[in-house]
């Protein structure tokens, strides 16, 4: 689901906050990245997010190359992830229910399906009772389990928690691994940014735990079959395969789906109206997109009728 492909981020040629990191996440795997201050943890996060982009190699999640993604399309694809930062960005001026609500007005949900989940998850982070109160209004734990609740408003595939016990006492932050637990057992793949390792240890010892030291990949309990790689001798190894199908399109138009990334049939039916527009199709390009999808979809129907 996730792969770093020898990633460096250097800020200044003395300040480099990652060297040559290689590790590759499966979907459903619950990950604990740690680490000392300053040992890069953060700047993994940020370069998931793509805030930040890296040096040299590359960043994969699924078949999306993430420094490759145009800004445009940030949005649509940060839908995708769950991401509760350090100082949480819970909106003062709104109270518990309207902060996790107010994360799916702006995906356009219905009314009624904006009830039913903020409701969910309230009853999820155990809040329910305290759903009416404003963040300033809720502890420490409660403001962390409410950020939890509002990052999953969009049913992300991906959960990231950025120090997410990193003022808490052991109570509260058993409360909060066990809420991260029940979000994984769910198949939502999780990463829990720390360097809590009292934390760590109170974990289920099979989850995956990945070390950094100065910038580098001190220890990964994975498998030697999915630690470090050798160099590999070329940049285009590392790039996801187009769909097959795609080589029926034109040139320039499968130019524009490398340029933005997309690189499977699937990653093109997912595409927004918006995220179209930033394709900047032509009219012959449209016609072609859209003769090419109503195929597609034909040969579908019909090979699930055969079946």
């Amino acid at each position: 689901m996730i792969r770093f492909d020898s990633v460096t981020k250097k800020y200044t040629e003395k300040i480099i906050a990652l060297q040559d990191i290689c590790f590759e996440l499966d979907q459903g795997e619950f990950c604990y990245i740690t680490g000392p201050s300053g040992a890069g943890k953060s700047t993994i996060l940020k370069l998931l997010i793509k805030e930040e982009t890296p040096t040299s190699g590359s960043i994969f999640y699924e078949d999306i190359e993430v420094p490759k993604i145009p800004h445009k399309m940030l949005p649509s694809y940060r839908q995708k992830l769950g991401v509760v930062f350090q100082d949480m960005k819970l909106l003062e001026t709104r109270t518990l229910r309207e902060n996790i609500a107010f994360a799916l007005e702006i995906l356009n949900t219905q009314p009624l399906k904006i009830k039913d989940t903020t409701d969910y998850l309230l009853e999820l982070v155990d809040l329910q009772d305290r759903c009416g109160l404003l963040p300033t209004q809720l502890s420490g734990g409660e403001q962390q389990r409410g950020a939890i609740a509002r990052a999953l408003a969009s049913n992300p595939t991906l959960f990231i928690a950025d120090e997410p016990t990193g003022n808490l006492d052991m109570d509260n932050s058993r409360k909060i691994l066990d809420i991260l637990k029940k979000i994984n057992q769910s198949g939502t793949t999780v990463i829990v940014i720390t360097h809590d390792m009292a934390l760590v240890d109170a974990s289920n010892g099979s989850a995956r735990k990945i070390h950094l030291k100065e910038g580098k990949l001190a220890a990964d309990n994975k498998s030697k079959s999915t630690k470090r790689r050798p160099p590999k001798p070329t940049v285009k190894k590392t790039q996801p395969k187009m769909d097959s199908q795609f080589s029926t399109l034109s040139k320039e138009l499968l130019q524009k789906f490398k340029d933005s990334a997309i690189y499977s049939n699937e990653i093109l039916l997912n595409l927004t109206q918006k995220d179209l527009k930033t394709l900047k199709l032509s009219k012959k390009e449209h016609k072609e997109l859209e003769k090419y999808i109503k195929n597609y979809l034909s040969k579908k129907q019909n090979e699930t009728k055969s079946k």
